[in-house]
């Protein structure tokens, strides 16, 4: 792994978090800390968990992984995570190509179930509903904002032609 495409998750991840993502971090970040979860990423790699990285003039805009289900009875689904980009880069086409590709290739791998969740109230529902995802339901006090205080989340699927 090329120290500057970690260097530059880690930026990523932190304006995500400092910007008020709930990805499960809490503010403020530590570079040390975001390190550290992009090392177990990449350790993670492979059936288990898939990452696509978007880049501009050589700098990471965004990623998303997605994670397929390794039960017997779940092979047929997959749960998308930290779709994150960057503050300076929003608004601007990079969240949906992201999907785009990581919808694809779930296709490819036929899985036909994608799963999510969100921040209730965030712009990542907007962007989700945009994109097709239905919204399943919500859980209240599921996790903390990265100010700490507890949120609801909100349950996305997506069905493909798998």
């Amino acid at each position: 792994v090329e120290p500057a495409l970690v260097a530059g998750l880690c930026e990523l991840l932190r304006d995500s978090v400092h910007g008020g993502a709930s990805v499960g971090f809490l503010a403020p970040l530590a570079r040390e800390t975001a390190e550290l979860y992009w090392s177990d990423v990449f350790d993670t790699l492979g059936e288990r968990l898939r990452l696509w990285v978007a880049e501009e003039h050589g700098s990471v805009v965004g990623c998303v992984q997605l994670a397929p289900c390794t039960k017997d009875n779940g092979r047929h689904r997959a749960e998308l995570q930290k779709l994150l980009v960057h503050g300076n880069h929003r608004g601007r086409g990079i969240a949906s190509a992201l999907m785009a590709v990581a919808e694809e290739a779930a296709i490819r791998s036929r899985i036909s179930l994608l799963v999510l969740d969100t921040l209730q109230g965030s712009a990542a529902n907007g962007v989700y509903a945009h994109l097709g995802w239905t919204r399943a339901g919500e859980i209240p006090r599921y996790a903390a904002s990265p100010d700490g205080e507890l949120h609801p989340t909100v349950y996305y699927y997506k069905l493909l032609d798998a």
